[in-house]
């Protein structure tokens, strides 16, 4: 005797508040979501560029800079100066450039259009997937107007994450593809754009993990009791499934290692910090993420990491409530979107979790969108099934999930008014956030960037007495003192930060800062000066001011050959009229008048208001 599955019956008869899965219905839902996404993000155009990563992945990326070129392409591919191999979204941004110079409007205007498309594809995968399209409509308008997915959108470094779900839910849709008619073409389809959602940003690396569950619900590949109706648990099917990911694993496994072989060169990952502070932080945060999916308040650009702050009963805590709702999906095990869902949100957030700890965040909000997919996907379904079973109608339905919605989208609006400016941003993040070194050292920067030194000097001795391992406060500092005419006290600082410095770039530039220093304290520490800019030259030989202010030293010393071959080198990396001016006067003293005049020609070209160059080209005979 056949008994039927409840899961499979509530799937069934759920249906009849559902339209059919047509054409003309996903085409009109989805324009729906792609317009909730522009209405909501509109305001995200007017916003600027902030201090924070902006400046390393756009605003001051010299090879970004260039826009799209062969160069910028080899360089993409080449290259990791942010501790992360993400060649696909170091060309999106250089494309951007390329379009839109360094106008901010443009760029959000990307990252608006990539989250839009994401928000459309998530739709198709979920309704493909389960053939549940007003159910699958609503899991992408959470996502699409949750405020902890603003961050991705709202911040123009992290295109790579908005870039990133782009391949990776075309992937999925592919994979659905797959399923319903195996081939090797439409497998292959899978791992390129899989392969493309990891060469945008290595946070789909679960991918393949997620499959295996989508396996399970809502593909059922694995076998059916014909008489509880429950899936079997049968070890060669799921040595199958496992066998037939297997590429995709070892596309995961590449992205790994290439990621953590990185991140150790460049020593961001936090191998000093004890497992045990790891540990208590992913518990907390797991925790902490399902609460702010309920509760989005009091969101931060940047989170410290509590290392072993976090009190044992927090922990604790923390910890029943995991397990009490993995007790919950357990016991109701029937209902597979619960076990969906809830693994999806487990196994999703473990390379973001902080077991491997990469950088000084505790947590971030953009690591949460992913793994909440799940949970939202799981409590949609939960609704529609008690929605069917107490006879609701669908009127009443939409309109308590439009209640549900609007609180949402304006906490949403809200947050993206605080990503308008550094100043802006910042001062909200020490206002829900405590003993945040970043967010002090952040805002002193917008304060100084202002003009408003005074008030920039507390926010900097705050950051590095919360965060005293932070070498960028410590050069800020500096810069300040600089700036205040207070040369040893700022040159300690620049030790300092030469000290705690994360990456070479950092550490050349403090270096670089010295050697200035030095050259107008006069003619005696001329050796001191040039000893840093040779080693900021080591350290980072893309920087061209460095060449020029070295070159500045050896004309002084009469070193025409070795001051000529500077004064190239930075205008092969960034030209510039001053560069040139200097190579003209350099080659002048030389002898080599035809070459002078060329470098005053090329420093008039740059800048033809540059009266300097232009009176010793008349000068010439």
């Amino acid at each position: 005797m056949n008994s039927t599955n409840p899961a499979s019956k509530v799937e069934n008869t759920s249906r009849a508040w559902n339209f059919a899965l047509d054409r003309q219905t996903l085409a009109l839902l989805a324009v729906s979501l792609a317009i909730l996404v522009f209405a909501l993000y509109v305001p995200a155009l007017r916003n600027g560029f902030v201090s924070y990563d902006d400046p390393d992945y756009v605003t001051r990326n010299a090879h970004v800079l260039r826009g799209l070129s062969w160069d910028s392409l080899v360089w993409s591919f080449t290259s990791t100066p942010t501790a992360n191999w993400h060649p696909l979204t170091w060309i999106s941004h250089a494309l951007d450039v390329q379009l839109y110079g360094l106008n901010p409007w443009g760029h959000h205007l990307t990252n608006v259009l990539f989250m839009a498309v994401d928000v459309v594809l998530l739709f198709f995968f979920l309704a493909f997937a389960t053939g549940r399209i007003w159910c699958s409509a609503a899991v992408a308008a959470l996502f699409a107007v949750h405020p902890l997915n603003v961050e991705p959108v709202a911040w123009v470094a992290e295109r790579k994450q908005v870039l990133s779900l782009f391949f990776m839910f075309l992937a999925l849709i592919a994979y659905v593809w797959y399923v319903k008619r195996p081939s090797i073409g439409r497998y292959v389809s899978v791992a390129v754009l899989f392969a493309l959602a990891l060469m945008s940003k290595v946070m789909t690396i679960t991918l393949p993990f997620a499959m295996l569950l989508l396996d399970y619900w809502p593909l059922h590949r694995f076998p059916v009791n014909s008489d509880t109706g429950k899936a079997q648990s049968s070890g060669n099917t799921f040595l199958s499934l496992l066998k037939e990911k297997l590429p995709l694993f070892l596309l995961s496994a590449a992205a790994g290692w290439i990621t953590v072989v990185i991140q150790r060169k460049q020593g961001i990952l936090a191998a000093s910090m004890p497992l045990t502070w790891r540990l208590k932080n992913v518990i907390y945060s797991y925790a902490v993420y399902l609460w702010k999916a309920i509760r989005p308040t009091r969101l931060a650009v940047f989170y410290p990491h509590p290392e072993n702050g976090l009190p044992l009963w927090q922990v604790g805590l923390c910890a029943l409530v995991l397990v009490a709702i993995s007790v919950l999906v357990w016991k109701y095990r029937e209902r597979k979107y619960l076990a969906l869902g809830w693994f999806w949100y487990l196994g999703t957030a473990v390379p973001m979790i902080g077991l491997l700890q990469s950088g000084r965040q505790g947590m971030a909000d953009r690591y949460a969108g992913l793994p909440l997919l799940g949970v939202f996907v799981a409590v949609i379904w939960l609704v529609a099934e008690q929605v069917h079973k107490w006879k609701i109608e669908p009127a009443t339905v939409a309109a308590g999930f439009a209640v549900l919605m609007l609180p949402l989208i304006l906490l949403a609006h809200r947050q993206i008014g605080y990503w308008k400016d550094s100043e802006t941003l910042f001062s909200h993040a020490l206002q829900v956030t405590t003993h945040n070194g970043i967010a002090e050292n952040s805002l002193g920067v917008a304060l100084m960037d202002k003009g408003e030194a005074a008030a920039a000097f507390p926010h900097f001795q705050a950051a590095v007495l919360y965060s005293p391992d932070l070498g960028d406060a410590y050069y800020n500092l500096g810069v300040l003192l600089n700036r205040q005419n207070q040369y040893p006290e700022a040159a300690n600082q620049y030790r300092l930060a030469i000290a705690h410095a994360e990456d070479a770039a950092e550490a050349a530039q403090a270096h670089y800062n010295l050697g200035v220093l030095y050259m107008v304290l006069g003619v005696d520490n001329l050796v001191i000066a040039k000893s840093e800019l040779d080693q900021a030259i080591a350290l980072n030989p893309d920087e061209a001011n460095s060449y020029i202010a070295r070159g500045t030293i050896e004309y002084q010393w009469r070193q025409l050959d070795n001051a000529i071959s500077d004064y190239t080198q930075a205008n092969l990396r960034a030209p510039s009229p001053f560069a040139f001016y200097s190579l003209g006067i350099a080659e002048e003293a030389k002898g080599d008048l035809p070459r002078a005049k060329a470098a005053y020609q090329a420093a008039l070209r740059i800048a033809p208001s540059m009266q300097e160059a232009r009176r010793q080209l008349e000068s010439l005979p």
